[in-house]
């Protein structure tokens, strides 16, 4: 099988994912992967135990939970230390399928884009793989919101299933991110502004019990926050007024 001759890391954030880290290694395609780093951000189950008995290589625990935006910082850290050419972010929920990793990889590889998203929005995967409506609803209408002011046309801005190249993780102020949820867009965000090349692929997602899931308040300051991010980029397009993301 052909692979990339890039050294590839894939990063795992994790949460209390016993149940599904198992399901989710199985399905990584490894002759495509040089390293694998999972950042355990505080679980109360055997997360760790069950990393190790993998053999997964790299281990970070946080010894609390911080969120998942700095669960994210540590992993892209890391990730960078271990001087990475390509690296793709994936769940460890088992919500997004790992046999797309050589797709993304290959994207990137070939210098044709600096950023690759799995889309659940692309084909009819989301409402099929079980989103709830609610949830895809807010989708469409924060996507169509943010690709008006962002000046961008994505199929969605809030897949978690996510591959960089090393340039694009070194070009942005990730750090500078939220430590909540807010960060993967923030992320998205600082990446159009500086005009790095964003592919997105069609990819299936799951919704079962064991699959990881805000809350429906969390949801709602989650969108407030996206709006409010939004709001920051055009100020910024239009040279207006600079957060720091934007810096």
């Amino acid at each position: 099988m052909p692979t990339s001759n890039k050294k590839v890391i894939v990063v795992l954030p994790a949460y209390n994912a016993s149940k599904t880290l198992e399901l989710t290694y199985q399905d990584l395609p490894l002759s495509w992967i040089d390293t694998l780093v999972l950042v355990d951000d505080g679980s109360k189950d055997d997360t760790v135990l069950l990393a190790k008995k993998l053999g997964i290589q790299h281990i970070i625990q946080h010894p609390c939970n911080k969120g998942y935006g700095a669960n994210q910082k540590s992993c892209y850290k890391k990730a960078l230390e271990l001087n990475a050419d390509i690296v793709i972010m994936l769940h460890t929920d088992y919500q997004y399928t790992p046999k797309l990793i050589p797709a993304m990889i290959s994207l990137i590889d070939q210098g044709l884009y600096d950023v690759v998203l799995g889309s659940r929005i692309l084909g009819k995967g989301a409402l099929q793989g079980g989103m709830p409506l609610y949830k895809y609803v807010a989708n469409r209408l924060l996507t169509s919101f943010q690709n008006l002011l962002l000046n961008e046309n994505l199929s969605e801005y809030h897949t978690g299933y996510r591959a960089f190249s090393r340039k694009a993780l070194e070009t942005i102020k990730f750090q500078d991110n939220s430590d909540g949820f807010l960060f993967d867009n923030e992320m998205l965000s600082q990446i159009i502004y500086k005009k790095l090349k964003i592919a997105e692929i069609t990819c299936p997602t799951k919704y079962f019990k064991d699959a990881s899931s805000i809350s429906f308040g969390k949801s709602i300051q989650y969108g407030l926050g996206v709006i409010s991010v939004s709001c920051k980029h055009l100020l910024a397009r239009l040279n207006i007024y600079h957060s720091k993301l934007y810096r």
